[in-house]
């Protein structure tokens, strides 16, 4: 048996002594992570996504599982952890961010590890503090969804590769997998590295087999769940080609490294150009089912700026192109932590909603899954009369509930004098659905538009029945 091959020791004698590729990446990324954790002033904001994780990790055990039966699988394991820091500690956003936070930490650590073992402690310091510096990697490190967790397992298994330990990185790529299943993908990437060790193999095969039963479940939920993807479009394909263009001229500076470059470039290649492809047959790409790969992209930089010494005018340039981006990394940074840089703000649509609202208004969702923008808000919620509702999202085991027919809704809202309807924006589609045609119809024919307040992402719209008062 050939084992994995490992790359010799740089030592780094004044970095070494005091162990700093240790301390200051997962250091960085913490702090990194605190910095603007609620992202926005006065109670913070959260995006959907987020707010479903607060509202499903808050269900009771048996109705999160009968959920996980019928739709949302794929992040299964994720909500069952969140639902045990929920029943610790229910500390709103920083319970439901800090997981994130640990996560990127563990993960910054991870890299560094992986590098010092590649290259040395010099790569590790500049790859683990890359790594958390990267915007991507301080997005979803402030996010209240799997990511974060994802790229650690991913990480760690990459280091648990390149130690021979085999059982040790068939369970942790395992926990990936079942944290997000296309963490899977980091097999063929790791195999560029490990394909002639036995044990690789075996892990392999232990991991595709251990993910069976959750693939064949989320595969009979993918319809619903993957739905709303589309082909991956020109700009995605323009970002990868980005990435695979700086991986490249990277690469190339190392290229003496080759048993680095077998574990850095196909770690950040092959996972989404894999998942691209897939998604030309099934749409199931997006950007961060696959951060995961940016762990590679940070191992490079970090094999890259090492070997740059002194002030040679051919070794300055790296150290050049990185000081010319820190401005639009500053940026990006500050952006990240204000309710702008997601697409919408569950918070502060319920906040308007309180606002604009009296005891027992009607409400109604366009389209249906917007519902999922008040079920985290439950005080704001619950006042309301939800005249779409047929069984609440506990009782149907999904995510939005489920709604009555187009006949039962024209009917309850011909009995409202007020109603509160929750919108998307005007530039998005309108879906076509009866019961979502029932609710416009209905609006349009019976009642008057008072107000349309905007919110990031959504829009408040107050009909009255004609004849009756606004306010």
């Amino acid at each position: 048996m050939e084992s994995v091959p490992l790359a010799r020791k740089h030592p780094e004698a004044d970095i070494s002594r005091t162990a700093l590729w240790r301390g200051l990446p997962p250091l960085l990324a913490v702090v990194l992570g605190l910095w603007g954790l609620e992202r926005g002033p006065g109670g913070g904001s959260m995006w959907r996504d987020e707010s479903v994780t607060v509202e499903v990790a808050h269900r009771p055990l048996a109705g999160l599982l009968d959920l996980l039966w019928h739709v949302d699988a794929v992040h299964g394991l994720y909500y069952l952890l969140m639902h045990g820091v929920y029943g610790l500690w229910d500390g709103g956003l920083w319970a439901l961010r800090l997981p994130s936070v640990a996560a990127t930490a563990l993960a910054a650590a991870g890299v560094a590890a992986v590098a010092d073992r590649l290259a040395g402690p010099r790569a590790a310091l500049i790859a683990g503090s890359a790594y958390a510096l990267l915007p991507p990697v301080q997005m979803y490190a402030q996010e209240g969804r799997s990511y974060a967790l994802v790229a650690c397992a991913v990480v760690w298994a990459t280091y648990l590769m390149l130690a021979e330990r085999w059982v040790a990185y068939a369970v942790v790529l395992l926990l990936g997998c079942w944290l997000h299943e296309f963490a899977v993908l980091a097999l063929p990437a790791h195999g560029c590295a490990a394909r002639r060790s036995r044990g690789w193999r075996s892990s392999a095969v232990a991991v595709v087999a251990a993910l069976l039963p959750l693939a064949v479940v989320s595969a009979r939920q993918a319809r619903q769940q993957l739905g709303w993807l589309g082909r991956p479009s020109w700009q995605d394909w323009a970002a990868y080609g980005v990435l695979a263009v700086a991986v490249v001229l990277l690469a190339r500076g190392v290229r003496e490294e080759r048993r680095a470059l077998r574990v850095a470039v196909p770690l950040a290649l092959l996972p989404p150009g894999l998942l691209m492809t897939l998604s030309l047959v099934h749409p199931w790409y997006v950007d961060r089912y696959v951060l995961y790969a940016l762990v590679g992209f940070a191992l490079l930089i970090g094999l890259r700026l090492a070997r740059v010494e002194g002030v040679r005018a051919r070794a300055v340039w790296p150290w050049v192109l990185a000081g010319a981006l820190l401005a639009p990394w500053g940026w990006w940074s500050l952006w990240l932590r204000t309710p702008e840089s997601r697409k919408d703000d569950a918070l502060a649509v319920a906040a308007a909603v309180r606002e604009r609202a009296r005891p027992g208004d009607g409400v109604v969702f366009l389209p249906a899954r917007r519902r999922e923008w008040l079920l985290s808000s439950p005080d704001t919620y619950a006042p309301l009369r939800d005249l779409a509702l047929a069984e609440t999202p506990e009782a149907s085991h999904s995510l939005w509930g489920s709604e009555s027919t187009p006949g039962r809704i024209r009917a309850r809202l011909a009995g409202a004098t007020r109603v509160v309807a929750l919108l998307d924006p005007p530039d998005q589609p309108l879906d076509p659905y009866p019961a979502e045609v029932a609710k416009r119809e209905a609006l349009a024919d019976g009642f008057r538009l008072c107000s349309v307040t905007d919110v990031r992402g959504a829009r408040i719209a107050v009909y009255a029945r004609t004849g009756a008062d606004c306010r």
